[in-house]
């Protein structure tokens, strides 16, 4: 098992799950952030700490395409510890369906 961040993340991009991963494994993108799925212990530690609760265990049902957005730009992005101000329009964006297919960038963030 690992977590997956999923489409609630777009464009809210809170980093409060990065301050409490023990093993770094969260990368960023412009503005989305995804887990490295080879990287992640499945302590779960992040999970909570999302407020938009864009972080799910890759057990839950449907979450394969997440899995796969996870592990794919992983290793495209920068990594990314420390927290940051999620982004001006997070609050507006938080709970509006299908983020990914909308406004998700590819581009990179700019990492620690």
């Amino acid at each position: 098992m690992t977590y997956v961040v999923t489409d609630n993340c777009v464009r809210c991009k809170y980093t409060d799950c990065v301050e409490v991963c023990p093993v770094d494994c969260f990368y960023e993108g412009e503005n989305f952030l995804v887990i490295h799925p080879d990287e992640c212990i499945d302590c779960g530690v992040c999970e909570p700490e999302c407020p938009a609760g864009a972080i799910k265990p890759d057990t839950e049902p449907g979450l394969d395409k997440w899995l796969k957005v996870n592990a794919d730009y992983a290793v495209m992005w920068p990594n990314i510890t420390v927290k940051r101000d999620e982004m001006p329009e997070a609050k507006e964006m938080d709970g509006i369906e299908g983020k990914f297919e909308l406004y998700f960038s590819a581009e990179p963030g700019q990492g620690d």
